[in-house]
């Protein structure tokens, strides 16, 4: 009995020893099905650039990263069926009733926060705020001026389903306004015209972004039923697929570790959209330039190939 006993708790610790063992291979090593990493991009400037940044420094420790530009509806629904794998624009709160659903049944996980200090409203040109309109409330007030119309970005968007819900709604006296869908640059480019002609416009105006330097703006008051409050203070967070920080923890490690400040991201947005640079080309150089905000990304995190994170990103820029 006693040979017995000696011989079960031989096999005890020796089972606890495997067990160990293989959690600590599993903190330094991805599985195989880790090294390709598929990001979605919604269209934006400023998710193109933080996943261009993400990509460059993936592909440095030997990932290979893939991006596709898909909608936020169906970016979402893309995370649940696992045909991507990573997003890093779930603006909040203005997305939480697209992802609502996700977090309910565990579909869409959260990995950490990106950004903090966030912008996302209804904005005007500072002539405008000047001239009275401080407020949503302020502009069916001056609906002529505005020819009731309200300039959004591509269909599908959150900030435009917002704006179209107080139309429809009939918020503000907005029953009789059109929101008219875009795209990023062709609702920048009609901002920028009418500025240069001191003509009214109200549009979705958002910080990060290079329009907060190219156009004395201002965002407005009053939408924080359906933009959140404090004129739509918004923080971002990066997303994954079910269990993705499980089976790929390497990854994982570096997107907790991955914050970006709203200053930053609007001198990489300004390389990609005022020098016409490609967003990984950009997202080089600006690695290049800071490289003591990147190094701390890196620390004690490991390359695919098991070599040190730091060296091979290093070396790779």
């Amino acid at each position: 009995m006693l040979f017995l006993a000696r011989n079960a708790r031989l096999v005890q610790e020796l089972f606890a020893i495997l067990v160990a063992f293989f959690i600590v291979q599993n903190a330094f090593a991805n599985p195989a099905q880790c090294k390709k990493i598929r990001f979605s991009d919604v269209g934006w400037t400023d998710i193109s650039a933080t996943t261009a940044l993400a990509s460059v420094i993936l592909d440095a420790m030997g990932y290979e990263t893939k991006t596709t530009q898909l909608s936020v509806p169906v970016t979402f629904v893309s995370l649940k069926n696992k045909d991507l794998d990573i997003f890093l624009g779930n603006w909040m709160p203005s997305m939480a009733a697209d992802i609502a659903p996700y977090q309910k049944d565990g579909s869409v996980e959260t990995v950490s926060t990106l950004l903090k200090g966030a912008k996302y409203t209804v904005a005007v040109p500072k002539y405008v705020y000047e001239a009275g309109v401080h407020s949503v409330a302020d502009l069916n007030r001056n609906s002529d001026r505005f020819q009731r119309k309200i300039y959004g970005i591509e269909p599908g968007n959150d900030g435009n389903r917002h704006i179209q819900k107080m139309i429809s709604d009939g918020a503000f006296g907005l029953s009789s306004w059109k929101l008219i869908e875009s795209s990023e640059q062709a609702m920048l480019m009609q901002v920028l015209q009418a500025a240069k002609r001191k003509q009214w416009i109200a549009f979705l105006g958002w910080e990060p972004h290079p329009m907060n330097q190219k156009l004395e703006m201002v965002y407005l008051e009053g939408g924080d039923a359906y933009f959140g409050p404090n004129k739509g203070n918004s923080t971002v967070y990066i997303n994954s697929r079910k269990n993705y920080s499980a089976e790929c923890p390497q990854v994982a490690a570096f997107l907790k570790k991955y914050t970006m400040s709203v200053e930053s991201e609007n001198v990489l947005m300004g390389m990609i959209l005022d020098q016409k640079m490609d967003p990984k080309a950009a997202a080089k150089k600006w690695i290049q330039g800071n490289w003591n905000h990147v190094e701390p990304w890196l620390r004690d995190l490991k390359a695919l190939n098991g070599e040190s994170a730091v060296v091979a990103v290093k070396r790779a820029i």
